[in-house]
């Protein structure tokens, strides 16, 4: 079986290799171990998928990530990819993409699978530059008075934890991760110091429960007990609390929950964290520190958080009087 690529165009600008050598095994596959550089669960999934994505364009949907030979592609390769992708996603969803494809790539020079000069002309092509409107939305503040409401009006502990979930979420800001990987011991409700471990890029950090969280994360573990163990538990049908951890899909299923009850329109358990960096921008806590209380590596992540720029334009198009009778 040959190791050389022939570029196959299938419309509108898919490439596919032939033939496909036998897959590597994990530890000398360069899609697996790019994966095995993410820290957290979340990232490995995104990333995953967009491999995915990548093999299937390559192969015509024959091959999964794990069967291509990403050691083998070259510029053809790579600047038919990028032309696929611009067809079907928007930049931002491009460059992921492109991110993927490199990192791969440099894991195929790591395992000998390419050379050093093959890898750089494999990738010598840009990013895509385009500016597209912010991902999510935040809540008003009704939004979330009436999500808290609603899990104070249920008078069983999954009110209780649900409105700890809202606290540490739109409180603290935190990712759903984070939440449901805090432990007991990590939340001081004397000093309001909550203490993530781990969190995105393997990186500790503290943050600070705001009153009101503070004393809804308290009434949560009056219910829940003082076990050791995970802060954040599932509680069955009959309404008992079993101490083992949350998964980050039970938050979400439990926030829709809470979303129907309350009337609210759709939203991700992220947009609560926008919703944080927002609320903190407008209540004028300065950029700086709402990026460490964030958990950001860059400011300008936390500045693409905030959405307090629509409210600035629809202020602005609100002095303008429309001749309409």
């Amino acid at each position: 079986m040959t190791d050389e690529l022939a570029i196959v165009q299938t419309p509108p600008t898919e490439v596919s290799l032939s033939p496909l050598p036998s897959p590597a095994p994990l530890d000398r596959n360069p899609a697996a171990v790019y994966l095995a550089t993410f820290p957290s669960k979340e990232s490995r999934r995104t990333m995953a998928t967009a491999l995915e994505t990548l093999a299937a364009l390559l192969s015509g949907g024959k091959a999964t990530a794990g069967e291509i030979p990403w050691g083998a592609l070259r510029y053809a390769h790579t600047a038919a990819l990028r032309a696929a992708l611009l067809q079907r996603y928007r930049p931002a969803t491009v460059n992921k993409h492109l991110a993927a494809l490199r990192g791969a790539l440099k894991q195929a020079v790591r395992l000998g699978a390419m050379t050093m000069g093959e890898y750089q002309a494999a990738t010598d092509f840009k990013g895509v530059k385009g500016d597209t409107l912010p991902r999510g939305r935040a809540l008003t503040p009704g939004e979330v008075r009436a999500l808290a409401h609603t899990c104070m009006e249920d008078p069983g502990p999954a009110g209780a934890r649900d409105l700890a979930v809202l606290a540490l979420l739109y409180g603290c800001g935190l990712r759903r991760a984070e939440a449901v990987g805090l432990d007991r011991a990590g939340v001081d409700l004397e000093t309001g110091v909550v203490t993530v471990r781990g969190g995105k890029g393997r990186k500790d950090r503290t943050t600070h429960l705001p009153p009101g969280a503070m004393q809804a994360l308290a009434a949560w573990v009056a219910s829940r007990g003082p076990e050791p163990g995970p802060l954040l538990c599932p509680v069955d049908k009959a309404g008992r609390i079993q101490i083992r951890p949350m998964t980050a899909q039970a938050v979400y299923l439990a926030l829709q929950k809470r979303a129907a009850e309350a009337s609210v329109g759709a939203f991700s358990p992220h947009d609560l964290r926008r919703t944080f960096v927002s609320d903190l921008l407008d209540a004028g806590a300065d950029l700086a520190t709402v990026q460490k209380l964030a958990g950001h590596a860059d400011p300008s992540t936390t500045a693409r958080y905030d959405r307090r720029g629509e409210a600035a334009k629809a202020k602005a198009a609100g002095l303008l009087v429309f001749p309409y009778r």
